[in-house]
């Protein structure tokens, strides 16, 4: 599925949209900024497969620090079957360069 950038999820969050958003970064990087998405470090992504499949009819949106990671687990997923993963372009980066921390 196509990738989105910052002002797309900033768009869909402010819309209330309904989908899975994934922080794929450690903890201690969530900890310290995040976007309250839910935080699966990437290491940790096989493990949760099956956890995820009960989602795999949702669209999941995935992000990191600059889209490298998120990039690295969307392909994971769509590997494992997913349809419908998008990888967030340019991270929480890109996000606090437009909009500031949230």
């Amino acid at each position: 599925m196509e990738d989105i950038n910052v002002s797309q999820l900033k768009e869909k969050i402010d819309k209330g949209e309904d989908f899975y958003f994934i922080d794929v970064r450690e903890v201690y990087e969530y900890e310290a900024d995040n976007l309250e998405a839910i935080n699966i470090p990437l290491g940790e992504i096989p493990s949760k497969i099956e956890e995820l499949r009960a989602l795999n009819a949702k669209e999941i949106i995935i992000h990191c620090r600059s889209g490298a990671r998120s990039g690295t687990a969307k392909k994971f997923l769509e590997q494992a079957g997913f349809k419908n993963v998008r990888n967030v372009l340019g991270g929480i980066l890109d996000w606090n360069e437009k909009f500031g921390k949230k």
